[in-house]
């Protein structure tokens, strides 16, 4: 072949796969009604979607799997009795609890109930009793966070219900990879019922899973934890099998409880077959909101930032 005509062919073969290429690209993705998501194959940080993956946002009760993950790595026993101790300050947000001041529970059932029913006083107490006390508990979380690589967080208490307690959804995909070291974390968070048990005075409580998937034995959830506030919207980590392959799941500030779900699922079936899926115009609406809202903060931090 002549070596003009085979340079023309070669500039055609290019002016046509590379705009394709781009088109696969932004169409194949799977629809998301979170307004912030990163997915990942377990094991591994670098992301197979994401969406606004960078952005620091708040958390809420995602917080407890870096509560359990400083518990854990503490290495205190996790059958020794703590006591639930009258909090000493008061908690940023609505912190309603059925357990009794003074009572004791195991620090084990404690880490059970923070994650799977996201018990709050349970993560607090939890903090209390760690060596540094509660402020060294926290330093330790921050710790953590800056060991893992997680450049875009920041805890200030280690329930979520501070809205000071912000990361990013690529930052969490670190976080439960790190988690996935101690088996306790996704045998807990994964509980679907448990029945925990106090002493002093003696009584028993039953405690649910916030999160409804674990009750399909079709996700195969290894590791789970939901969140809400109002500032962070339906909040979903996990990790499922999908398409033959365990994958980290991460769904930050949804409209409402079925949001996330239905990401987990359209990811899933992205997966499998490439679809990407449809949202309710509801989210979408919601999620164009929140997206002008952070922008609109974000440029005036940067103002503040810059003055």
């Amino acid at each position: 072949m002549h070596p003009v005509l085979r340079y023309f062919l070669l500039f055609l073969i290019l002016c046509f796969s590379i705009p394709a290429a781009f088109a696969r690209s932004a169409v194949d993705m799977p629809s998301l009604a979170s307004v912030n998501a990163a997915v990942a194959y377990a094991g591994e940080n670098e992301l197979i979607v994401g969406k606004n993956a960078d952005r620091p946002v708040p958390i809420a009760s995602i917080t407890k799997l870096m509560t359990a993950l400083v518990v854990m790595d503490s290495g205190q026993a996790l059958d020794e009795w703590l006591e639930f101790r009258e909090r000493h300050k008061e908690a940023p947000a609505n912190a309603y609890t059925r357990i009794r001041v003074g009572s004791e529970m195991k620090r084990g059932d404690m880490l059970r109930i923070a994650l799977m029913s996201s018990e709050n006083f349970a993560a607090y107490t939890l903090a209390r009793h760690y060596p540094g006390g509660y402020q060294g508990f926290v330093q330790a979380m921050n710790d953590k966070a800056a060991e893992l690589g997680m450049t875009h967080t920041r805890f200030v208490d280690p329930t979520g219900l501070s809205t000071g307690n912000i990361a990013s959804a690529a930052d969490l995909v670190k976080l439960v990879n790190a988690t996935a070291r101690h088996p306790e974390i996704g045998e807990y968070s994964t509980t679907r019922y448990f029945t925990g048990r106090f002493r002093q005075p003696r009584y028993s409580l039953r405690f649910g899973n916030t999160n409804r998937l674990v009750h399909r034995k079709s996700w195969g959830v290894g590791i789970s934890k939901t969140g809400y506030l109002d500032e962070a919207g339906r909040c979903l980590v996990m990790t499922s099998e999908m398409h033959g392959r365990r994958v980290v799941t991460v769904f930050l500030d949804s409209l409402g409880t079925l949001s996330p779900l239905g990401d987990a699922g359209r990811v899933k079936r992205w997966l499998a077959n490439g679809a990407s899926g449809q949202v309710a115009p509801a989210a979408r609406e919601y999620a164009q909101k929140k997206n002008q809202a952070y922008q609109s903060r974000e440029t005036r931090s940067a103002g503040v930032s810059v003055n």
